[in-house]
């Protein structure tokens, strides 16, 4: 397919992707001459880029137009709308169009749809920090690609260290892998990655794990140092939203008499199963009742962060309140 829409937010991830489609498409001694990276500055970018995608390759490989940054999947415009209707199918197969942004495309403008129709779509945002089982399937992927075997031990520690940061993990699996070369380990294990990883601590993850041991000094802490890091407030807001979300999900079910472990994911919206057994140990100590007040104050989180609260002493207020409820007695 010649035409590909990335967009996302996860820059490392997709810079890994383009990468590869240059690759794919340009022969190295022609890559001057077939390769257009065309920025928003350029005077009507979009209309240029469609025009140099209708431009066959000189010499050998392929051409490779790149619209950086576009914003043809957030804003109508009837031109652009137009010259796509034209081009996107008669682009020829020796040319690969591809759209960048890090915005998420506009599903009701009738630009979005039409690229729905002709290009390959794919989404580089990043994994939700409390889809673990996903975030665990990533390292993985990320491990082959590199080259290097990790023991499951491994490959837990390494996604609890290094989160949803994709440059993190690939920084860490370089240094994984000049120790498999020097070493010439089969498989690496949770020893030698806590020995060479450092550890990122003070994620949105482990906030909520201290807010459910009523752990205000802890929670605390890692408000200011994940805020000293620059992570987004509604971004820390949505992880503790997710989070307390599926403890409440997997304890209603418990509540209700479910035993079925695959039941009680599907109806937490939790990957693997084998999690569950975690999560009832993780909620034995909170009631439902408990849960059930958390959402409240995390939806006042949300919508005064929203409204320009003071990010920092928002977010402290809100989680005293939490870190108070899960304490609050009675506790079964």
């Amino acid at each position: 397919m010649p035409i590909y829409l990335y967009w996302g937010s996860d820059d490392f991830a997709m810079a890994k992707a383009v990468d590869e489609l240059r690759d794919r498409v340009l022969d190295p001694a022609w890559a001057s001459f077939n390769f257009d990276k065309i920025t928003p500055e350029q005077p009507d970018a979009a209309i240029f880029a469609l025009n140099q995608a209708m431009t066959l390759p000189f010499g050998a490989g392929g051409r490779l137009v790149w619209l950086v940054d576009t914003n043809v999947c957030q804003q109508s415009d009837a031109q652009v709308l137009a010259e796509l209707e034209r081009t996107l199918p008669a682009i020829p197969e020796s040319n690969l169009l591809l759209l960048t942004t890090p915005n998420k495309p506009d599903r009701r403008l009738k630009t979005t749809k039409l690229l729905q129709k002709y290009a390959e779509v794919k989404d580089f945002s990043p994994l939700p920090p409390w889809k673990h089982d996903e975030i665990l399937a990533a390292v993985k992927r990320a491990a082959r690609e590199v080259g290097i075997q990790l023991t499951a031990d491994a490959v837990e520690l390494l996604a609890e260290s290094v989160g949803n940061h994709t440059r993190s993990l690939y920084n860490a699996l370089e240094k994984l892998q000049l120790y498999a070369l020097s070493a010439g380990s089969n498989a690496l294990n949770a020893q030698i990655v806590d020995e060479l990883v450092t550890c990122n601590t003070q994620n949105s993850i482990q906030l909520a794990r201290a807010i459910r041991e009523g752990d205000t000094a802890t929670a605390l802490g890692l408000v200011a140092d994940l805020i000293e890091r620059n992570e987004h407030p509604l971004k820390i807001a949505a992880t503790l939203t997710g989070q307390f979300r599926t403890w409440l999900w997997v304890k209603l079910m418990i509540e209700k008499g479910e035993r079925d472990e695959k039941a009680i994911a599907l109806a937490a919206e939790v990957g693997n199963p084998k999690r569950v057994y975690f999560l009832k140990k993780e909620i034995r100590s909170l009631s439902l009742q408990q849960l059930q007040q958390t959402l409240p104050v995390l939806l006042e989180l949300e919508v005064s962060l929203k409204r320009g609260g003071e990010q920092l002493s928002t977010l402290q207020t809100k989680v005293i309140q939490l870190c108070q409820i899960c304490l609050a007695s009675p506790r079964r």
